[in-house]
Parts: C-alpha cells; sequence; structure tokens
C-alpha cells in the first residue's frame, strides 16, 4: 500500500502543470536571429454616413411651459425626419435637459426668471448629400441647435482586412530587406499582433447655437474620404 501511495505522488510529481503545459505551446525557440518590426497598412474609403445631433431648445417663465414647447417643436422635427424617408432606428433621443435661469442683481440674492428645456437627437443620415437639406428642413420646423457631423464608414470590414493585407505585406518586404543587408534570409514568421485598426475620426465641428432662420438656407455636407488603418507588430527569424 505505501509503495502505491509512493507511485502516486512521483507521478503527480511529474506531470505539469495548466499554466506550464499552456505557456510551452504558445512559446517558440527561434534559432538564428530575432527581427521584431512594426507594419502599418492603409486603405481610403468615402464615408457613408453622417452622424448629426439636432435639438430644440425653448426657454420660458416656468418649467411646464418651457417642456411643453421643447415638446412640440421636437414633434414637428421628428415628424420633419420621418417625411424625409430617415427610418426610426437612426434616430435616437440623446439628449434632454431642464435648468432653471437666475438673474444675479449686484449685492442681491439670485432671482429666478425663467427655465430653459433641451432636448436632442442623434441623427444617422445615410444619404450624406442630402442630409445638409434635411437640415435646413428641421431649422424650418424648429430645431435650433445642431453639431457635427461624425463622417463614418458603417461597415468597415472589407476595407480592414485590404488594410491587413497591405500591413502584412509590408512586413513581409521590410523584413526580406533587413535579411539581405545583414547577409541573412527570412526563414519564417514568428509572430504577427493586431495593435490597432480603424477609428472613427473626431467631428467636424459646427458651432453650436441658437439659429435665426432669416432666408432659405443651403446647407451641404462633403463627405470627402477617410483613412483607415491597421497596425501590426510581427517578428520573423533571419538565419
Amino acid at each position: 500500500m505505501k509503495s502505491f501511495f509512493f507511485a502516486l505522488l512521483i507521478g503527480a510529481a511529474t506531470l505539469p502543470t495548466a499554466a506550464g503545459a499552456q505557456q510551452s505551446t504558445i512559446s517558440q525557440t527561434i534559432a538564428g536571429t530575432r527581427l521584431d518590426l512594426n507594419a502599418s497598412g492603409e486603405v481610403t474609403r468615402v464615408p457613408d454616413v453622417a452622424i448629426i445631433s439636432a435639438g430644440v431648445v425653448s426657454r420660458a417663465p416656468t418649467a411646464t411651459a418651457a417642456l411643453q414647447d421643447t415638446a412640440d417643436r421636437m414633434s414637428r422635427v421628428l415628424a420633419a425626419l420621418k417625411r424625409a424617408g430617415v427610418e426610426g432606428r437612426d434616430i435616437q433621443t440623446s439628449n434632454v435637459n431642464l435648468n432653471p435661469e437666475y438673474r444675479y442683481p449686484q449685492d442681491q440674492a439670485p432671482q429666478l426668471v425663467g427655465y430653459s428645456a433641451t432636448n436632442t437627437v442623434a441623427i444617422r443620415f445615410r444619404d450624406i448629400r442630402n442630409s445638409g437639406k434635411i437640415l435646413d428642413a428641421l431649422v424650418g420646423q424648429g430645431a435650433n441647435q445642431i453639431n457635427g457631423p461624425s463622417l463614418v464608414i458603417d461597415k468597415p470590414e472589407a476595407a480592414l482586412d485590404e488594410a491587413r493585407a497591405k500591413a502584412i505585406a509590408i512586413g513581409r518586404a521590410r523584413a526580406d530587406l533587413y535579411a539581405r543587408s545583414l547577409g541573412m534570409r527570412v526563414v519564417r514568421v514568428v509572430s504577427v499582433n493586431e495593435n490597432g485598426g480603424y477609428a472613427m475620426p473626431p467631428p467636424v465641428p459646427m458651432m453650436a447655437r441658437d439659429i435665426m432662420v432669416t432666408g432659405a438656407a443651403k446647407t451641404e455636407i462633403a463627405p470627402g474620404e477617410q483613412k483607415l488603418q491597421v497596425n501590426l507588430a510581427m517578428t520573423f527569424e533571419l538565419q
């Protein structure tokens, strides 16, 4: 019996731990010279979605009146969006605020003079070239605050895959260059890690302010081009 337990203890001592087994599967021995480098692949695409926020700001002597006026004007804005063909899934309430407003006379306590209410929606325009015309219509229906646009690519994966392929080709060509310069050759790719991909650029700012309609507005939004980039960290073995 004692010899049986002794054999079990010896067997347990020779078994690797789970962590040790996992580490052995991912570690690789490099017999030659190790080369670490970074490579980036870039492609450009025309953005196909514009994200713009449109809101209404109302001021009134009472909170109820300010909220009611904001609700009425926002109802007209939402109706105008639906008439323009913007789908409900592309309209999202992003901000609702009600704040008291005070006057500050010199050497006197602050005096409540009324309330301001704000209701803002974020809109995804899938037809960028017509989005300016729709914004003009919204202003005519009561929208007096606009921010944006953020121009994005709705489905960037195909373009990102193209950037990945470019990054790998650039990395391999760069490794070959180093190897030739050293009188060596690339034996194999040891590892490839993706450090970063597509990042949405900051929005082109439009000043948020109360808008006074003084004539026929003609807002235009130009989509331009957007760069998509993938960064790789690559390791090669040279001999």
